[in-house]
């Protein structure tokens, strides 16, 4: 996973690194699997507040390997040991999983976007819960220039956050769009000028509240995008009834109380 993927967890929050600059961390095999493979270990993370991911070099990521795209249109897979109609994970195939993980994953997730988001990339900026991006990055769901569509779960995150006729409009056309373009579609969480700095500093203020509350919070508010008003205020009332009175809650309402730090469980 080292040549691909870099993990390091302090206090509670995961610094994602995809560490293959020299190809703009393109998706190829070996980053497929390395994606994959940091999301089972943090998944199992129990001490894990928040995550941050980003990209070495000089782009977030360029999307899928050119190597893999003229692969697949002689025949070939896209990605390691893929039939892409097998859900391999839940209702995800093993493509759409290297981005749905991120959402699937309890707890806060923060993408810093730098350089260039491009198909692939584009999507796994997507699976993230926030998009920090810095002002000159470029975004483009560009799958339509080879032919091909966006199949890494990005149709269904796109959905949500942008009209529908912008959505339709950037996926015929493969157009690139700038960083204020994707602020204005939605796309975007906040223009910084440097996302990696301000990602850590969110992740951090997010790692001083209860990690029961946050997680809590990230299941209902997944559950809001794929279901209907009455099994929202359903788990509102199950997720609320769980939380009060645990030793994270009367640790938050006593921590205020004394003016200290607070001291969570993580049991």
């Amino acid at each position: 996973m080292d040549d691909r993927i870099r993990v390091t967890i302090e206090d509670g929050i995961a610094d994602v690194r995809m560490t293959r600059p020299e190809k703009m961390n393109a998706l190829d095999p070996a980053m497929f699997e390395a994606i994959a493979a940091a999301g089972a270990k943090l998944r199992s993370d129990r001490s894990l507040r928040a995550v941050v991911l980003s990209g070495e070099g000089r782009a977030f990521c360029a999307g899928l390997d050119l190597e893999r795209i003229s692969a697949a249109a002689s025949g070939e897979s896209i990605v390691p040991f893929a039939d892409l109609t097998k859900r391999s994970h839940g209702i995800a195939n093993c493509a759409q999983h290297l981005v749905w993980l991120w959402r699937e994953l309890p707890v806060p997730v923060i993408a810093a976007v730098h350089g260039i988001a491009y198909g692939g990339g584009f999507q796994l900026a997507l699976g993230a819960d926030l998009r920090y991006v810095a002002p000159a990055t470029r975004f483009a769901i560009i799958e339509t220039k080879w032919g091909l569509v966006p199949d890494m779960a990005g149709t269904q995150l796109m959905r949500h956050l942008a009209r529908e006729d912008i959505v339709r409009e950037l996926t015929y056309t493969a157009r690139v769009f700038s960083a204020e373009e994707a602020l204005a579609y939605g796309f975007v969480t906040r223009i910084v000028a440097d996302p990696r700095t301000a990602a850590l500093a969110t992740a951090r203020e997010i790692a001083g509240r209860s990690p029961d509350a946050i997680r809590a919070a990230k299941r209902l508010l997944n559950l809001a995008v794929d279901h209907g008003a009455a099994a929202g205020l359903a788990a509102e009332t199950a997720e609320q009834s769980m939380l009060l009175g645990t030793p994270n809650n009367v640790e938050a309402v006593m921590a205020h109380r004394e003016s200290r730090p607070p001291q969570w469980s993580c049991a």
